[in-house]
């Protein structure tokens, strides 16, 4: 969000096809096994020389509590609109989904023990035997039919409904099985099923808490916790839930402080009133890193720092003005202080990890040829003038969520003064910026904002896919009939190495075209201190229970 998907929305993700359909049966287990990310190995580095890791030291025992540092209150924990940073870090340690997305960003079983794909255009879901939720109650198909249907809903207004627009039916075949049927093949339906998209909860539970569920209460899942004591503005408590089907969590309590400033959050993890924190405020890597408190861990985030476009009624809507931006960004100076050094620089908005299953030569046809990362002052100056902008006004959004987003946006205002533009900045209260994601009346005014979007799945369709006529995030509404058609036949291609020949095209008419400017690939960060250890470092926690994992250090 800021992503999908910010440090502020951190947004989810979302297609090509000259292809027909495939005919032979596939089985999704071998078909999510090809679209596994990396990190390969226990370590790889940015192109800054961060060190990374898929995950910090196993615990080595239980531990009655930790605390946990948010930078953002969730307006809700209800599964469905589950899209931004500070819900899926709570919610996916409470709510379970059909598959399940690990640590080293591969999909294996969750509460489908196993999932087919008898013909291209069905999904079968078996589900394991004796889950229980919160309540005590058996999960069974009825619910799983339940879950995924309120995100199909219109009434929810779900943010994960553009997973579904392909779905005719979800029916149950069996006591424990779940049947999905597809207008056309859909390469991306089933690996959404390991992130919110594929949450399943109790029916009962839900209709039991109406118009509150999310609210307060119980959520009415599977998950290694259960939501217990909800102080608004301050902090989210999880209990350990003993009768989980799965490995029981190490602590018996999780604590999740919400903490929006980000000096504040720094300070509590230095003083040892919190333990951790994903999300680490970037101005607060040395300090972190050097205080002998604690270890700064960096892992794959499948993240990249953007410059969201929201209006295209204006002078954005000349491709020219939005090129001359790119070419007037700082992209070095923001990774300096911006990342913290912990970045690089990019003119695409997919991350190299993202195409981990395509061959060499499909990865090289996504990235060869991509506009340079050079400043070009002079030329960014005679593009404005070319299409008549010069003095014309722009707004961008900013936060003190961190630099990532404060000074990105200063960095775009730099930019834009420079070569002919007025920029005015809005600053948006860090608990309202999720906002611009999710309500269309916070966007109304603004042109741009900083938009760190982390891929839901590993595969670079989903940032790609957003650019789709009518797509979730395109809010600007970018509308291309070519690349339409493109996204169409990637998502028919169930064959990863076909699908990202597909997807290597698309990459390079999204970096021509601008509708939205990359600035920079991020990897996560997460800060554990001496008492703790055991969390993934990779953007995984998203939607895997990863504070099951987090107990004693020694």
């Amino acid at each position: 969000m800021t992503t999908s998907p910010v440090q502020g929305l951190r947004g989810p993700s979302r297609r090509r096809g000259r292809i027909a359909a495939a005919t032979a049966v596939l089985s999704s287990l071998a078909l999510l096994a090809a679209c596994s990310g990396p990190p390969r190995s226990g370590t790889g580095s940015t192109g800054a020389g961060v060190g990374l890791s898929a995950s910090t030291p196993p615990a080595r025992g239980e531990i009655d509590s930790f605390t946990w540092a948010v930078y953002a209150e969730p307006p809700t924990l209800d599964y469905t609109v589950a899209f931004d940073y500070p819900q899926n870090t709570v919610l996916s340690n409470v709510c379970e989904s059909l598959m399940r997305w690990t640590p080293g960003l591969t999909v294996q079983p969750g509460l489908a023990r196993k999932a087919s794909n008898p013909d291209p255009v069905t999904w079968v879901y078996d589900l394991r035997a004796d889950v229980r939720f919160h309540d005590g109650k058996v999960m069974t198909a009825d619910d799983v039919v339940y879950s995924l249907g309120r995100q199909r809903d219109p009434k929810n207004a779900a943010a994960w409904a553009q997973v579904f627009r392909n779905v005719t039916s979800i029916t149950k075949t069996g006591p424990l099985q779940v049947t999905v049927k597809l207008k056309k093949p859909d390469s991306q339906f089933p690996q959404y099923m390991a992130t919110a998209a594929g949450v399943v909860a109790s029916k009962a539970g839900v209709e039991a808490a109406g118009k509150d569920y999310g609210t307060t209460g119980d959520l009415a899942c599977t998950g290694p916790f259960t939501l217990g004591a909800w102080s608004k503005g301050q902090s989210i408590e999880l209990e350990r839930f003993d009768g989980y089907w799965g490995t029981k969590a190490k602590a018996k309590k999780a604590v999740f402080r919400i903490l929006t400033d980000p000096s504040a959050r720094t300070n509590a993890m230095l003083s040892g009133e919190i333990d951790g924190g994903y999300l680490i405020p970037t101005e607060s890597y040395d300090r972190l890193r050097n205080s002998g408190v604690g270890t700064l861990w960096f892992g794959e985030g499948l993240s990249t720092v953007n410059v969201n476009i929201t209006n295209m009624t204006g002078p954005l809507g000349d491709l020219r003005v939005r090129k001359a931006l790119s070419l007037a960004l700082d992209r070095p100076g923001f990774v300096r202080a911006g990342l913290g050094g912990a970045g690089t620089v990019t003119s695409s908005l997919t991350t190299r990890a993202a195409w981990a299953g395509a061959s060499e030569r499909t990865r090289r046809a996504a990235f060869d040829g991509l506009p340079p990362t050079t400043r070009d002052i002079e030329k960014a100056r005679a593009l404005i003038k070319e299409a008549g902008a010069t003095g014309q006004s722009l707004t961008v959004a900013t936060s003190s969520i961190g630099q990532d987003v404060s000074l990105l946006a200063t960095a775009i205002q730099a930019a834009g003064t420079q070569i002919g533009l007025r920029i005015n900045l809005k600053t948006i209260a860090p608990n309202a910026f999720t906002a611009l994601f999710t309500d269309p009346k916070a966007r109304e005014g603004i042109d741009m904002f900083p938009l760190t979007y982390y891929d839901s799945i590993t595969d670079p369709l989903d940032l790609l896919q957003n650019f789709r006529t009518g797509a979730y995030m395109n809010f600007a509404g970018y509308s291309d009939k070519g690349y339409d058609a493109l996204v169409d036949e990637a998502t028919g291609a169930y064959a990863p190495e076909r699908r990202m020949r597909i997807e290597a095209e698309m990459q390079k008419r999204v970096a021509e075209q601008l509708p939205w400017i990359p600035v920079a690939e991020w990897p996560t960060a997460v800060f554990l201190n001496k008492r703790i250890t055991g969390a993934p470092t990779t953007i995984a926690y998203m939607y895997h229970p990863w504070a099951a994992g987090v107990g004693a250090a020694r």
